[in-house]
């Protein structure tokens, strides 16, 4: 892979880290509730929710790094990439769909753009 594609997949990592600390440590404070337009009821009621969310977004955030690792076969750092960054897009997509179209660029966007430079560059 080259040098952008993986800058840009570490991007999107750390963007999913931001996301895994908003949604599991700080949804119910004034910053995690700006960010996702929550009123204090309504993300004290979907806590447990979100914090779950955010478990996921890691999972994706660690995929990622995996296919950065400095060791094993670079097709398969290509493969890994491909998978979560496929992930990624389809979560973003799924998101802009049914919550809110932020998520398409802040989401689906750098990793669609991460996906084409994998198999481009």
């Amino acid at each position: 892979m080259s040098a952008l594609a993986q800058t840009l997949i570490a991007v999107v990592a750390l963007e999913h880290v931001l996301f895994l600390i908003l949604e599991m440590f700080l949804w119910d404070k004034p910053q995690g509730m700006k960010v996702f337009r929550n009123t204090p009821e309504r993300a004290a009621a979907t806590k447990v929710l979100a914090a779950n969310q955010g478990l996921y977004n890691g999972f994706l955030a660690a995929g990622l790094a995996w296919s950065l690792a400095p060791f094993g076969a670079p097709d398969a750092a290509k493969s890994i990439a491909t998978f979560f960054l496929a992930c990624v897009v389809l979560a973003g997509l799924y998101g802009a769909m049914s919550f809110s179209r932020r998520i398409l660029w802040v989401q689906a966007a750098p990793a669609f753009v991460a996906l084409v430079l994998v198999w481009v560059l």
